[in-house]
């Protein structure tokens, strides 16, 4: 199942559990986990991306890890919230994911990557760490955005 809603997504999960957020680009794909309560999102690793099979291989391994119950995939919009060609992109790698069984919800990542920026500088991060962790860190924040929704507190 692929959602635009969080009421659909809450639905799909009525156990909860532990969530995956994904930031995906064209050259990384940052992750970022949950607690199965949907409390924290917490940046976690940025894969380089390779072949889609490798890419989805890496996270198959670690949804198994983890035991993720959901993806949320970032969905960019236009400032005006049309969809963009990244946008199909995007819907793309959730339709290449669906085979994984897990429900996915596609969230509006507008201005993630740059808070994720701003906070890692105001945090006194290096121009060289953030450039290697600001995808995980936007996932996080594409996360969190997610799972204040599914808990209600976005409502």
């Amino acid at each position: 199942m692929i959602t635009q809603s969080a009421l659909l997504m809450r639905d799909a999960l009525p156990e909860g559990g532990a969530l995956m957020g994904l930031d995906t680009g064209t050259k990384t794909i940052g992750i970022a986990l949950c607690d199965s309560d949907w409390r924290f999102a917490t940046a976690g690793k940025t894969l380089q991306r390779s072949k889609f099979t490798a890419d989805k291989a890496k996270l198959a391994a670690q949804i198994a890890e983890r035991s993720v119950k959901g993806l949320v995939i970032g969905l960019p919009l236009n400032m005006d919230g049309s969809e963009s060609p990244r946008s199909q992109g995007a819907r793309a790698i959730a339709r290449n994911l669906e085979d994984f069984g897990l429900p996915i919800l596609l969230w509006d990542e507008r201005w993630t990557t740059q808070a994720a920026e701003r906070a890692m500088i105001e945090q006194d991060f290096s121009r060289a760490k953030r450039a290697t962790r600001i995808d995980s860190h936007a996932a996080a924040l594409i996360l969190q955005g997610a799972i204040d929704a599914l808990a209600g507190s976005a409502f």
